[in-house]
């Protein structure tokens, strides 16, 4: 209920179906950094009673009149979004993350026609349109396909917007919760995959998830001597930093791409983008059409986020953890454990 409270039980009704709509039992939920973030008001924005959660997998239970993508039964997965304008030009090419009028968030949000605050998946059921839901593949793992539209997601819209393939050589800076996931996806995509750290006892796991090296950030002359050995450099890394070195990372048109909310960027030097036509930029999920191309593929590589499944009654817990890294590399709550206690 405020930011230093503990999570408590609270009841709530959710909206009722509208045409487009789908109801869902929600049998697992992620819990991603930014829900920490955002239930803690370390962005300032938050509004409490607050129900967080947007790594969400569940059964349909309820469908709309005019929904026909799913059936009840299925099994979806449902990331930050539920819902958009629908008619800006961005959504009508199923960009919704770009809509003009902004999409609806999961939860910390207001849904854009009766103005609610929207609540999210670490609840017992959930009420979306219906294009926002996924089907989930029979090869995944439910209990940890949702962090899959988050961290995995958040990850996949940059590979793919930047035609990452074989050949291709990518450095992902951070090794946390998107980190890992970036290592997965990008050696599965046939790439040549480099992990970043400040910590030498990262490189283990990171070469146990597929990269290919380990730089360790802290080492002058390792970073001195990798400058411009990079066609990318997926920056993952959750608080503000000076991405000076990871610049200079950058070989002849090569990329910086942050994908961590970070504010103002630090260490941007204009001359070292000039002397290889290097670029920095930003990028968040992907459309529509891409969050059932990477549960498909995921299930097609037999990718899945490294997850500790937790019972409801441990998620303040997880939250300390989360708080001191002390996670590799998800937590999933079980929603099952959750009306027991209630």
């Amino acid at each position: 209920m405020a930011p230093t409270s503990h999570l408590v039980p609270f009841a709530f009704d959710r909206r009722d179906l509208r045409p487009a709509d789908i109801a869902i039992e929600v049998l697992y939920c992620g819990m991603c950094h930014s829900d920490l973030h955002q239930c803690r008001n370390d962005w300032g924005v938050a509004t409490y009673p607050l129900v967080p959660g947007h790594e969400i997998v569940g059964r349909v239970i309820a469908c709309g009149a005019e929904a026909h993508r799913h059936r009840v039964g299925d099994l979806v997965a449902v990331g930050p979004l539920v819902d958009s304008c629908q008619i800006c030009p961005a959504c009508l090419e199923g960009e919704v993350q770009l809509c003009s009028e902004g999409a609806t968030q999961a939860y910390a949000d207001h849904d854009r026609l009766s103005g609610e605050v929207t609540q999210g998946g670490y609840s017992r059921h959930l009420v979306l349109r219906e294009s926002f839901a996924f089907k989930v593949p029979a090869a995944l793992d439910p209990a940890r396909a949702g962090p899959i539209l988050c961290a995995g997601m958040t990850t996949w819209s940059p590979l793919r917007h930047s035609g990452v393939g074989p050949g291709s050589r990518i450095a992902v800076a951070g090794l946390g919760g998107l980190g890992h996931m970036a290592i997965k996806l990008a050696v599965a995509l046939g790439a040549e995959v480099c992990v970043l750290s400040r910590s030498a006892d990262k490189e283990a796991d990171a070469r146990a998830l597929g990269a290919h090296s380990f730089l360790l950030t802290t080492d002058a002359g390792a970073m001195r001597a990798a400058r411009a050995g990079f066609d990318m450099v997926l920056d993952t890394i959750p608080v503000r930093h000076d991405v000076g070195d990871l610049v200079r990372l950058l070989d002849k048109d090569g990329v910086l791409m942050i994908v961590g909310y970070l504010g103002p960027v630090d260490g941007i030097d204009t001359r070292a983008m000039m002397s290889r036509r290097r670029s920095v930029a930003a990028c968040s999920i992907g459309g529509l059409a891409m969050h059932q191309e990477l549960l498909d593929f995921c299930a097609e590589h037999g990718i899945l986020p490294e997850c500790e499944i937790i019972p409801a009654n441990r998620i303040d817990e997880a939250f300390e953890r989360m708080a001191r890294s002390d996670v590799r590399y998800r937590f999933v709550i079980d929603l099952g454990t959750m009306s027991a206690e209630a």
